[in-house]
């Protein structure tokens, strides 16, 4: 559903295993949390890479449904309401 949502939605999903066991048991999630803390939190870091803003009108109106397309990048994105 992750890449069916990207593709047709612009919502960008993500699943994250941090083991080979999809559900560690409650004990289990500490140990877990501090061998994956350092990586997750520069994952999560990574969102202000990048392009973003609005799109606006001359009169700083949005614009829905505009189509931004990156040179290089196959995959447009259109802006939302």
């Amino acid at each position: 559903i992750n890449d069916f949502s990207y593709l047709h939605t612009n919502c960008f999903e993500l699943s994250i295993y941090v083991g080979c066991d999809k559900y560690p048991h409650e004990s289990e999630l500490p140990e877990e949390w501090e061998n994956n803390r350092e990586s997750l939190i520069v994952f999560m870091e990574q969102v202000h890479r990048g392009i973003k803003g609005i799109v606006k009108d001359v009169h700083g109106k949005g614009i829905p449904n505009a189509v931004i397309s990156v040179e290089g990048v196959n995959h447009d994105v259109r802006t939302g309401k």
